[in-house]
């Protein structure tokens, strides 16, 4: 009852967050019930079942994140929401679980609806093409699908619990900011790219194709071998990481000598908030590398395609652009004091708005930069 008396106060944003959140929890509700499905029509002590199971984590996983970083930016969002409850009497605690109920129970209302979906289509409806993934003609165990989906909720609920800091869910509480990135932070990065460059080199060498076992990927991306396959690892992750640094150290070059003032808050706006916005951006750039590092194998090798991974990779990109604009419009609603003060001091809305598309374009220009590298190494590492 008190989630619907809270819908009640919605504004489109909201309904956005909350919709999204259901249709992703649907998505992969309807994966696992697939691999259900396929369980119960294949032969017992099929190995098949363990790798179906596996294929649902990476969107298990991207809904997860998208819930993170939603649940997030909701104090940022609705501080009038968060005022409420903590004159009703909510603590702190209790208002970072109320955030988490609220994530749970969207994925868990798309995940019923899959269920019902999924209940009615065994009923005789579906064709002989989806009866092998309902598992037409056996008995379902009633535990089997409600423990199955139970992880999507959970899953995103603790994701959600998990991300919202407790000194950030009451107002007026004192937000440290922090702007700079330390030597760890930069070094680990850097030794990983110069790692996985390494070994990449290494796995290209002439005769390298001839020496150990080579691995069979997933998804009909053919075989690659255990220096290739590491080298991109270290790579990608040391380029993921990097991305934070690298865009604080574009919004200090936006600044540097003596800058205008259109170069002076774009610079500044990135340097402040490169902490905050290199994460999703990280993961969004390593996820659309990876996306266009296979769509480019698939057409240069016909009838490798599977049509799972392409499912999945759609849902992955949602989740992540998702996330990417929820923390978008997070780090707006922090910065809209700012913006104010600037406006009753004289700067014109102009001037604003040019700072924004300067910003962009040193984003664009940094992840382009990450996410080539990224691809690049992707693609060298594929045979």
């Amino acid at each position: 009852m008190f989630y619907l008396r809270l819908a009640r106060g919605y504004r489109v944003l909201d309904l956005g967050r909350w919709l999204l959140t259901a249709v992703a929890g649907a998505v992969v509700a309807a994966f696992l019930l697939r691999a259900l499905g396929r369980a119960m029509s294949d032969p017992p002590g099929g190995a098949d079942t363990v790798a179906r199971l596996l294929w649902c984590l990476p969107p298990l996983a991207a809904v997860a994140w998208f819930a993170a970083v939603a649940a997030r930016a909701v104090p940022a969002q609705r501080p009038e929401r968060i005022t409420g409850l903590t004159a009703a009497g909510a603590g702190s605690a209790r208002i970072r679980a109320l955030i988490a109920g609220e994530v749970a129970l969207a994925c868990a209302l798309g995940a019923v609806l899959t269920l019902l979906l999924f209940l009615v289509l065994r009923n005789d409806i579906a064709g002989p093409s989806l009866a092998a993934d309902l598992g037409m003609g056996v008995e379902l165990p009633a535990a089997a699908p409600v423990t199955l989906l139970a992880l999507v909720p959970l899953t995103a609920g603790i994701s959600a619990a998990g991300a919202v800091p407790l000194a950030e869910t009451l107002p007026g509480s004192p937000r440290p900011v922090r702007t700079g990135f330390g030597p760890l932070r930069i070094a680990l990065p850097v030794g990983l790219a110069v790692i996985g460059l390494a070994l990449e080199l290494i796995a290209l060498r002439p005769g390298a194709a001839a020496d150990g076992r080579p691995i069979h990927l997933p998804a009909g991306l053919g075989t690659t071998s255990t220096a290739a396959l590491g080298g991109w690892t270290a790579g990608a992750l040391g380029l993921a990481l990097l991305t934070g640094p690298l865009l604080s150290w574009a919004g200090r070059l936006l600044a540097l000598g003596r800058p205008t003032p259109l170069r002076l808050l774009a610079g500044r706006g990135l340097t402040a908030q490169a902490r905050r916005l290199g994460p999703p951006l990280a993961v969004l750039t390593l996820t659309l590398a990876l996306v266009l590092t296979t769509v480019r194998y698939w057409i240069g090798t016909p009838d490798s395609a599977d049509a799972l991974p392409a499912m999945e990779a759609c849902l992955v990109l949602g989740c992540t652009a998702a996330a990417v604009a929820a923390r978008l419009a997070e780090l707006r609603s922090a910065r809209r004091d700012v913006a104010d003060a600037l406006l009753r001091l004289g700067a014109s809305p102009r001037l604003l708005a040019g700072a924004v598309a300067l910003r962009t374009l040193a984003v664009g220009t940094v992840l382009l930069v990450t996410g080539g590298l990224t691809a690049a190494l992707a693609a060298a590492g594929l045979r």
